[in-house]
């Protein structure tokens, strides 16, 4: 069968593998770079599209990831999942027809095989914080509160959503998550599991306590930080790449931006964000101090997701998803999982 996109498909790419030169991953076979190379072409025609020159690549274990130039100017983005994370496909097709302001529209998604086509989003909000670090607290701030809108808007279709296959971490179901993590983790030091063991009784009373405060679960990102997150306009900001995704606590969804915040403007910005990201739940008829608690005991509790989502894309140091191996992924779990005996920091 002629390929069509024959010319595209054997142009040499730029194949960026960043710290994982050995990584194995589908991009190395010539079967599977033809059929991405097909699947796209037809998929951009369907679109009235065309693509135009070298395509740059980038390939991790858990994604590959393409830039894709099309004719007349601009670029289209494809992107392949492992099996674990097929679920990001279908999920951003439903967040586009649930929630078209905050989400990229998917040009084209094929559930089966875990790739997707997505238009290009504007300028990260890493790149345009670099060139205006002073505009970095008011940016969060809006970020955050944005977000939390479309995590309120969600609330109504979290059973759909799971229905797509978003993975489940429900607030009342993370002792026993947190239980499986545990067992199932290759790395862990038997010290580190004798301390992790000790927290469980602590951990089941954070789950209760968060639980009753009254905000239920909803969508988590996971990892929502300044790489993860399209800055179109002033005040206006797209959210991407949900392969770490769950249906959680929402609160849950603080940890990361914390991280990021913290490690690049210092302690003294969270106590802003934490106001702005909470302020649309007020709706909710919980108190501010009631808020502020939950999202304590949420940021402590979401380190589980962050081991959950590792432990699904290398559920063992031996395994290997389609999508890539040779990653110490065991040892990410188990590192979320120790930052369970620490407090946040504000």
């Amino acid at each position: 069968m002629e390929h069509a996109n024959s010319e595209a498909s054997e142009a040499p790419e730029a194949v960026d593998r960043g710290q994982y030169p050995d990584a194995v991953t589908p991009w190395d076979r010539v079967d599977w770079r033809s059929d991405v190379h097909d699947w796209v072409a037809e998929r951009l025609a369907v679109q009235g599209m065309r693509g135009a020159g070298r395509w740059s690549v980038r390939v991790r274990p858990w994604s590959v990831l393409a830039r894709i130039p099309v004719e007349g100017g601009g670029r289209v983005w494809f992107k392949a999942n492992p099996p674990a994370g097929a679920f990001e496909g279908p999920l951003a097709s439903v967040l586009a027809d649930l929630v078209p302001d905050h989400v990229l529209t998917p040009l084209a998604v094929d559930e089966r095989r875990g790739w997707s086509l997505l238009p290009e989003g504007g300028e990260l909000l890493r790149d345009v914080l670099a060139r205006n670090p002073d505009d970095a607290p008011d940016a969060w701030a809006a970020l955050l509160r944005q977000y939390a809108e479309m995590q309120r808007a969600l609330l109504p279709h979290t059973a759909q959503l799971e229905a797509r296959g978003v993975p489940s971490a429900r607030t009342v179901e993370l002792p026993e998550l947190f239980d499986r993590l545990v067992e199932e983790s290759a790395t862990l030091l038997p010290d580190e599991r004798r301390r992790l063991a000790g927290l469980r009784p602590q951990l089941t009373d954070r789950c209760e306590e968060l639980a009753a405060v009254g905000v239920p679960d909803a969508l988590d990102h996971s990892d929502l930080h300044d790489g993860q997150v399209f800055r179109p306009a002033a005040g206006r900001f797209t959210f991407f790449d949900w392969g770490d995704a769950a249906v959680s606590h929402p609160f849950c969804s603080f940890l990361v931006p914390t991280r990021t915040v913290r490690d690049q403007y210092g302690p003294d910005s969270l106590p802003g964000l934490r106001d702005a990201y909470l302020e649309p739940w007020t709706v909710m008829g919980v108190t501010a101090k009631e808020l502020r608690r939950a999202l304590s005991l949420a940021c402590h509790l979401a380190a589980l997701g962050r081991a959950a989502s590792w432990t699904r894309m290398f559920p063992s140091p031996s395994s290997s998803p389609s999508a890539g191996e040779s990653v110490p992924g065991g040892r990410e779990s188990g590192l979320w999982l120790m930052e369970l005996l620490t407090d946040p920091e504000f």
